[in-house]
């Protein structure tokens, strides 16, 4: 049951991944879309003039002030000046590995999302309150006030082999804690 959730939404992103992979191959394979491609030019303040800075879907050959900037804010004498001033690049961008990248994040985030709210809400539901199991205190004879844990009695699942390794851990730290205050105490 839990699989199949997380199996079904990483088959619906796999799907959105290639279907728009196709997209991109598809919009390749025609022209350039015009909004990929801009000429921007920054031109600098000029007499009385303010600095401004101008973007116009051009040719790359077309990529210069006289192309770009319009209106011109200069009179006509003043135009190459003015021009010489401003510098121009051409920029190139693919909006559809831009869509594809995001999506792909958002799906991850998504999923992680799921899984976070999966373990919130069903977690409580599987792991069933355990009275061996107490939080670690720094008294030296919180040991001593735990049952012993029969191995037998411990059931076989995998979330109870987990819990059983971790209640090893948590029994290996208090005696490691335990021991470091007792040389701590001889040392003082």
């Amino acid at each position: 049951k839990m699989s199949s959730g997380r199996g079904g939404s990483w088959t619906f992103a796999g799907a959105v991944v290639v279907a728009l992979l196709l997209l991109d191959f598809v919009d390749f394979a025609q022209t350039k879309n015009f909004e990929d491609v801009r000429c921007k030019c920054i031109c600098p303040p000029y007499r009385n003039i303010s600095g401004h800075i101008y973007n116009r879907n051009v040719s790359q050959k077309d990529c210069n002030c006289l192309h770009v900037v319009e209106p011109m804010p200069v009179p006509g004498h003043d135009v190459e000046a003015y021009c010489l001033l401003c510098e121009c690049k051409y920029e190139e961008r693919s909006s559809n590995t831009i869509k594809v990248t995001i999506i792909i994040y958002l799906s991850v985030v998504g999923a992680l999302l799921l899984y976070m709210l999966f373990l919130l809400l069903v977690d409580p539901l599987i792991r069933k309150h355990d009275p061996y199991t107490q939080p670690l205190h720094n008294e030296e004879d919180s040991e001593e006030m735990r049952p012993p844990v029969d191995p037998q009695a411990r059931g076989n699942t995998v979330l109870e082999r987990v819990e059983g390794a971790q209640q090893r851990w948590k029994k290996q730290v208090q005696e490691q804690r335990k021991t470091v205050f007792d040389r701590h105490k001889m040392l003082s």
